[in-house]
This record gives C-alpha cells, structure tokens and sequence, in this order.
C-alpha cells in the first residue's frame, strides 16, 4: 500500500444500537484488511452493541473498545476515538460507520491513495465512480445540494465533504486542535475536511459506493441537517469576511517604510 510498510491503521467505529449491523462489519474489516486495528467507540448503547464489542476484543486482539457514559454525538466519539489512535501512536486513522453503508472492501483503496503528500482521503460518493445504492431520491438531492453550498460557502474544492468513509494521517490530525471541535453530524465530517485544508494538508477524494443501511434505525434527523446548515453558513461568511479584510489591509511599502491603501477596483 501508498501508506507505506508497516503502517499502523486504526479503524474506528462509532456505534449505538448497531448490535444488528456490527458485527458482520468487523468481519468484513478483518478480512479486507487484515494488519488494521479497530476501536468501537460505544456510547453505552441500550441494545447491548457494547457487550457485543467486548465479546469481539475477548477474542481478537486487534480488535479495542472504548465504552462512553452515554450518547454523546457522532462528533464527540469520532474525536475521542482520534485521541486514542493518537495516545496509541498509530500512523493512519480511519472513520467508518457500523452499519454496512461503508464498505470494507473498498478500504484498501483509500489506504493506497493515502501516499506520502496526502493528509486525508476521502471515499467519495459524488466524484466520477461513486454512487449510492438504495437511496430515496430527496435523500440524494439533500446530499448534493448540500455539498454544492459547502463547497461555495467555504471555497473548498470537494464533492463530498459531508462523506464519512475517510483515512487520516495521525501527522494531520496532529496539526488540529481537536479541543476546539465541536461539532455533529454531516458539520462533523465538513469541519475535520475544511481543518485539514486550512493547515495546509492536501485532501484527494476517491470513489466509493455508498450502500443505505439494510438493518437498525438512521441517526440522522433534521436537527444535524439544520446544524450543518447553520454552522456553514457562519463559517462561509467568517471566512469571506476575512479575505476581505486582507484584501483592504493597508500594505507595507518597502521604499518608503509607509502604508499603501489598497486599490480596489
């Protein structure tokens, strides 16, 4: 793999009521890419998804699971799961969901796009390639036109920013203040991408399908619809509002030691 031999790859996972789906993923995941870790990151899930991670690590010792006092966000367990990787100094870091919509098999190919001048891969539905298996039509549509806005509000050049399926290198996560991510959801997987991109690290999108979930419950809701909207926006117009602001700086002149006003025109 680009990733280099010997790379240690820590997969993780965040779950809650995901006992139905989880584990046919990580027998997926082991098989498809048998050197990676995996850490569950259960948020005390009621169906018993935890206790069922436990059973896993019992008798795999690659597998790991970090249990929360509750549920907590997609967000919060992506980051807790990032500091673990990290503490355990791990190389790469992926984000992959329990229930099947991401798919094992397609991991070793973000891992051989992860070369040395690459930050963060994403597993793109909307670039040449991707697609979407059993997804209703307004689903989609809500998918694209939001990813379109995110790339016009905040000037970043991806399709699918909202995409979760992704490998980190831990040297990109390390650049991040991970203390100051605070959010959830589709915002979640905008803000790490745009994060990545503002600390100069480049981001490559490869193609992947995306299949709905065939069992348990979607977690998401018009409120991390609403976030995501909310906090791009606020983003958007920060970021604009300071690109201007350094447009109409006043600048140094060499010669005279003075300030030129901007020219406009």
């Amino acid at each position: 793999m680009s990733t280099a031999h010997g790379a240690r790859v820590l997969v993780v996972i965040p779950t809650y009521d995901e006992r139905d789906t989880l584990p046919g993923t990580l027998a997926r995941l082991r098989v498809a890419v048998p050197a990676a870790h995996v850490l569950v990151v259960d948020d005390a899930s009621p169906d018993g998804t935890g206790e069922l991670a436990d059973a896993a690590a019992r008798t795999d010792d690659q597998v790991h699971v970090l249990h929360r006092a509750g549920k907590a966000g997609l967000g919060t367990a992506y980051v807790a799961g990032f500091r673990w990787a990290l503490d355990a100094g791990y190389d790469v870091v992926v984000e992959m969901d329990a229930d099947g919509s991401h798919q094992p098999e397609e991991l070793p190919r973000l891992l051989d796009a992860l070369d040395d001048g690459t930050a963060l891969v994403i597993g793109s539905r909307w670039v040449p390639g991707g697609r979407v298996e059993n997804w209703p039509g307004h689903r989609e549509l809500l998918s694209r036109a939001g990813n379109t806005y995110t790339r016009l509000a905040l000037g970043i050049d991806l399709r699918d920013a909202t995409a979760g399926f992704r490998a980190y290198r831990a040297t990109a996560l390390r650049a991040i203040d991970l203390g100051d991510v605070a959010s959830q959801g589709y915002c979640f997987q905008v803000d790490m991408a745009w994060r990545v991109t503002r600390t100069g690290g480049r981001v490559v999108e490869v193609p992947i399908t995306f299949v709905e979930r065939t069992a348990g419950r979607s977690k998401m809701s018009r409120a991390i619809v609403a976030e995501a909207l909310w906090k791009i926006t606020a983003w958007g117009a920060a970021h604009r509002a300071a690109q201007l602001a350094a447009v109409l700086r006043p600048r140094r002149n060499p010669s005279t030691g003075t300030h030129d006003e901007a020219r406009t025109s």
